[in-house]
């Protein structure tokens, strides 16, 4: 079934809703043209290697700019003692940026993006990359390495309004306060540049243009932190239980009742963790945190503390020799044994029964692949293999959204 366009725009045009933070080179905001979303590709490096098709432009943040042509081959960069080296120049001064000419493309480390590139102090030898890009041509970037090549039409357009969505809410959100919007990486969306994209994907992003999800009363509707993961296990996990933040219907636990049982990953085999290796994880990814677990003793026990109203579990208690006990939620008590794990068995969800042992704990009944929270990726294909139109599938995925045009 064609997407149905027309419906979504009888929701009426959300073209104030996005808030631009400082500081974004070329952030627009003409009524149709897509915002600009700042994706930090490297932090804490020591060198990079940029190449472009053709001669790019180097401009320092000084008053007056001072453009610097750039050759179109490869040049390392580096930061030492206040200044950047720039292939063979040596210049002074703080970020700067680096813009293709028309029609060219930036390569950072081999690997091509759109858009243009900011270059920022990390330290007095280090830096930050950042990639300009406009919110369509990230999103070519990042359907491709969120979804496999041969699912459908309708979970690709289902994924690049899910991911627009996540996108603009980040940017308006933390924009202000740092600058970058979103990780290239899980921590927000997979994000692949030129290279990754792929005919499917630009189609996707192309026919749901400027369409994101949005709640709240009728005709006052906002963008919201659209999550998404791999596969729910056939429970959805609450947006305020995974992360603590303010539950709202759309990110409301929610029974699919097996509709993803289609991934390999629904259930997962036993996995054996021994309390030593367990407790030294736990102690990893406290440190850092000043998070009261730090000071455990010896694992003895991890027991299910809570569960939502469908049995996923939503708490953990950990109890170490001494008797003292700590309660995490389930992502902290994820995260914290899957913390520093090297080569190691790891948990992939929240979503398991554990079995205490006298020198080990086995993760038994696992499902599920990733928090759990909003849109489960392998429920959305379960639905386009239905012929479920992609519209249809948002909204089912997160309950009581409507669908608006953002631009």
């Amino acid at each position: 079934m064609p997407f149905n366009l027309l419906r979504i725009l009888s929701h009426g045009i959300l073209l104030l809703l996005i808030a631009y933070p400082a500081g974004c080179v070329g952030r627009g905001r003409q009524s149709g043209e897509p915002p600009m979303i700042r994706v930090r590709l490297a932090a804490a490096a020591d060198s990079v290697t940029i190449q472009s098709s053709e001669p790019a432009t180097v401009e320092f943040d000084y008053q007056k700019p001072m453009p610097i042509r750039l050759d179109s081959g490869p040049a390392v960069v580096t930061r030492s003692g206040g200044q950047w080296r720039i292939g063979s120049a040596v210049l002074d001064g703080g970020a700067w940026t680096l813009r293709p000419s028309p029609g060219g493309v930036i390569s950072l480390d081999g690997v091509p993006f759109r858009g243009v590139f900011r270059f920022l102090p990390s330290g007095p030898n280090q830096m930050e990359v950042v990639n300009h890009v406009d919110a369509e041509s990230y999103l070519q970037g990042v359907l491709p390495r969120e979804l496999y090549r041969d699912w459908t039409d309708e979970a690709y357009r289902a994924q690049a309004i899910a991911a627009r969505t996540y996108a603009l809410y980040e940017a308006r959100s933390q924009g202000a306060a740092r600058h970058y919007d979103v990780f290239a990486d899980v921590r927000s969306q997979v994000y692949g540049g030129l290279q990754a994209e792929t005919a499917k994907a630009n189609e996707a992003v192309a026919a749901t243009r400027g369409i994101v999800a949005a709640f709240g009363p009728p005709g006052k509707e906002k963008i919201f932190k659209a999550y998404f993961s791999a596969c729910c296990g056939g429970v959805g996990q609450n947006v305020r239980d995974s992360f603590h933040e303010r539950s709202i219907p759309p990110l409301d636990e929610k029974n699919v009742r097996g509709l993803c049982s289609i991934s390999p990953r629904f259930t997962w085999p036993d996995v054996a963790i021994s309390k030593s290796e367990l407790t030294r994880r736990i102690q990893a990814w406290a440190a850092g945190r000043n998070h009261p677990i730090g000071r455990i003793q010896m694992l003895d026990r991890i027991e299910i503390e809570a569960t939502n109203r469908f049995g996923r579990p939503t708490r953990f208690l950990l109890t170490d020799i001494t008797g003292q006990r700590y309660s995490l939620g389930v992502e902290e008590t994820r995260w914290a044994c899957n913390a520093d794990r090297g080569e190691g068995p790891y948990l992939l969800s929240g979503f398991f029964k554990p079995v205490n042992q006298t020198d080990r704990i086995v993760f038994t009944e696992g499902r599920g692949s990733g928090h759990g929270v909003g849109m489960c990726q392998w429920c959305v294909e379960a639905l386009g293999r239905r012929g479920v139109p992609a519209e249809e599938i948002v909204r089912f995925s997160y309950p009581g959204a409507v669908l608006v045009k953002a631009y």
